[in-house]
């Protein structure tokens, strides 16, 4: 059966799927399959169900690749008071932001130093949130700044 994942704890290893039937699981960490040592809510996955318990949990790929932290945090490194990491995880409005206040906000100076102490701030949260608060809070969670 397939599902979508509604919430998994790295610390408890426990979770919870909401299947295509309506019903939902819970799992835990033993029952991810495929060498999947974590999941992220949102998640795709298929599943063996039975009297409230999903078993055999394996991560559906999309054609399409996750968004990875590291690319994130280089192109905040590099690139980040043009708003280019905003880009790259999907939040339009605030790369349209940063991109107006890294470009001609310089002239009134405030807006460009905003922008890039902003960056700086991204980066090192970027870089000390794990794979998985990342993917929660970045890429399938709608949080645009900090």
């Amino acid at each position: 059966m397939r599902g979508k994942v509604l919430s998994f704890s790295d610390a408890t290893g426990q979770g919870l799927i909401s299947g295509d039937d309506g019903q939902r699981y819970s799992f835990s960490r033993a029952d991810l399959m495929g060498g999947a040592r974590s999941v992220a809510a949102g998640m795709a996955v298929d599943f063996e169900g039975s009297e409230g318990v999903a078993v055999s949990v394996y991560v559906i790929k999309s054609g399409i690749p996750d968004k990875n932290k590291w690319v994130a945090a280089l192109l905040t490194f590099f690139f980040g008071i043009w708003g280019v990491h905003k880009f790259y995880l999907g939040k339009t409005n605030a790369g349209i932001i940063m991109l107006a206040c890294g470009t001609i906000g310089w002239f009134l100076i405030l807006p460009g130093l905003a922008v890039a102490f902003i960056s700086f701030i991204e980066l090192i949260i970027y870089l000390f949130k794990s794979e998985q608060q990342f993917h929660e809070d970045y890429v399938a969670g709608d949080k645009s700044w900090f």
